[in-house]
């Protein structure tokens, strides 16, 4: 990977923060964007903006194989094949809270299971707690001191009982990048559905969906270069056909009377008015940029700063960092705590020098709780991230310990 050529594609970069070049470490809640996508989108209002599916004129047309061929490229990237279907949604909360209303709604009852994680994002845990309401309960698999997940917990929480087993394939506060297929294995052995969490994995290394076996797969345009706004849910076919949508109108329909109404069939069904076209449009172009650079090679250059930067890191005295020790168990997210420095005091010291990370609870606050901090920061890697930034970091955490002492 050139870089250096990389980063002239991201006209963001190129800015200044408080009088000091940008370095852009919150990748883990949203990518920038290359030019190739800003210019994708821009074009597609500028030349074919119509709406799709329904309209025979040429901007209609234009603008529906657009969008379907930004589908088949999502759905290739994660190598889901035929056996699946992707739907457009707004991002991977949305597609959690698809799964949980159009499947979770026809399926669970009173005395039904759920199997969670402690370290989930709240959209994957706060979907699943609204059936809470309705007898059905929830077990949360524990971390160990290296921040894993217990597999035998999952071999003693899952049982005939669990309905749902619902994880992240990757944490956004962790780093950890969990046993999926593994986990899987054990949901379908108790005929549980599986559902994963890829908004922090797809965009850092080779998805194969297939091979993970999952029911649905979720990801976000946004955290993979693509606009925000828009993302996709991968289901397999055979569950989608006998789920009922939980939102209607528009291309969803198939026919509509007086008496009652009738469905298209997916991924239509669950795709109601007009959708986020440019964004889907750019969600394409975003994967075939990292497509092109080649995620092994992505994931490569991403340990290579992980592994630097825990090097550089780990002697700094009273700074503690969160997640698996092993480079391998683990991507590019680093979240830590400087003794005598609050997590937002420190964002705020790094921001002056141009660093941009994340401070706060990253929405996980169970995860928090397990930790036994109100907070960490986070810096979070990507394709156009260098180990001169990474220096530039380290020399900041140290300034910001001599201006709090």
């Amino acid at each position: 990977m050139d870089i250096n050529r990389i980063r002239e594609d991201f006209p963001i970069l190129k800015r200044k923060i408080n009088g000091k070049p940008l370095i852009y470490f919150d990748n883990a809640a949203t990518t920038q964007r290359p030019q190739v996508v800003i210019d994708a989108v821009s074009e597609y209002y500028e030349k074919s903006n119509a709406n799709i599916h329904r309209g025979i004129h040429t901007l209609s047309e234009e603008g529906t194989e657009q969008y379907e061929k930004a589908r088949e490229k999502i759905h290739n990237f994660v190598n889901a094949g035929k056996r699946y279907q992707t739907i457009f949604t707004r991002g991977t909360t949305e597609s959690i809270n698809a799964v949980s209303y159009a499947w979770g709604l026809e399926n669970l009852k009173p005395g039904d299971e759920i199997v969670l994680t402690i370290m989930e994002h709240h959209s994957n845990l706060v979907p699943w707690q609204f059936f809470m309401n309705r007898g059905v309960k929830i077990h949360y698999v524990d971390i160990d001191d290296n921040g894993e997940l217990k597999m035998d917990q999952f071999q003693e929480l899952v049982s005939k009982k669990t309905k749902v087993v619902s994880v992240s394939h990757m944490s956004n506060v962790l780093g950890t990048i969990s046993n999926v297929k593994g986990i899987g294995k054990i949901a379908h052995d108790s005929n549980a559905l599986f559902v994963v969490d890829g908004a922090q994995a797809a965009p850092h290394f080779t998805v194969n969906i297939k091979d993970i076996n999952a029911d649905f797969y979720a990801v976000s345009g946004h955290k993979m270069l693509g606009p925000t706004g828009i993302g996709a849910l991968i289901g397999k076919k055979d569950i989608l056909d006998k789920m009922n949508p939980f939102m209607f109108g528009g291309n969803m329909i198939r026919e509509v009377h007086t008496t009652g109404s009738t469905w298209a069939d997916p991924p239509a069904k669950f795709e109601p008015g007009t959708p986020h076209i440019a964004g889907a449009i750019g969600f394409g172009v975003a994967v075939d940029y990292l497509k092109n650079i080649g995620m092994e090679n992505a994931m490569k250059h991403e340990k290579e700063l992980l592994k630097y930067a825990m090097e550089k890191l780990d002697p700094i005295p009273n700074l503690t960092i969160y997640g698996p020790k092993e480079i391998e168990k683990r991507s590019g997210v680093i979240s830590f705590n400087y003794a005598g420095i609050d997590a937002h005091d420190m964002s705020t010291i790094l921001d002056n020098n141009g660093v941009a990370i994340r401070s706060g609870h990253h929405c996980t606050q169970p995860l928090m709780e397990r930790l036994g901090v109100p907070a960490t920061s986070r810096a979070s890697f990507y394709i156009y991230n260098t180990r001169q930034e990474i220096d530039v970091l380290v020399g900041s955490l140290l300034e910001a310990k001599k201006v709090f002492g």
